[in-house]
């Protein structure tokens, strides 16, 4: 496993005390469980998309959560009935859970099951406590009035 030192990184920034966790997490699980096979599309500034590849499920046999800024995927194929003998089975249908962490401003859009394939929208909203924003200078000197005289 690969280790990384994030102590230059972390002298300048506040409040991203998670981030060498994250990492760790995403580095120890590198090709770990590569099902179902996905895809992360950024479709313009603010948009995004993930498409997951189900095939053989229902839309009906797939949940799809979000919790504490995390996106949960999860299918579970029901029980076959009846016996179906294969020479050859290629086709996955285990039960299996995707999670991606979201960053604060990602919000999940719409979810659409075509083709076997489970697309999840996500869009960027920046909140306006958010958005840049200038900050007037105060001076702690008192500035001078002047009155101006009557050119009468």
């Amino acid at each position: 496993m690969r280790s990384f030192d994030l102590s230059p990184l972390m002298r300048s920034t506040v409040g991203f005390d998670h981030l060498s966790r994250l990492l760790d997490s995403t580095l120890s699980s590198e090709g770990a469980n590569a099902y179902p096979p996905y895809n992360i599309e950024k479709l313009s500034e603010d948009d995004y998309r993930i498409t997951m590849a189900v095939a053989g499920f229902a839309p009906e046999e797939l949940t799809v959560t979000v919790q504490e800024g995390t996106l949960y995927i999860a299918g579970k194929g029901r029980e076959e009935t009846g016996e179906r003998k294969f020479l050859h089975k290629g086709i996955a249908k285990r039960a299996f859970e995707r999670r991606f962490e979201l960053a604060d401003t990602i919000r999940v859009g719409d979810a659409k099951f075509e083709n076997g394939l489970l697309e999840i929208e996500l869009k960027r909203v920046i909140p306006d406590h958010k958005k840049p924003r200038q900050i007037e200078i105060r001076s702690t000197e008192e500035k001078v009035k002047t009155i101006e005289a009557d050119a009468a």
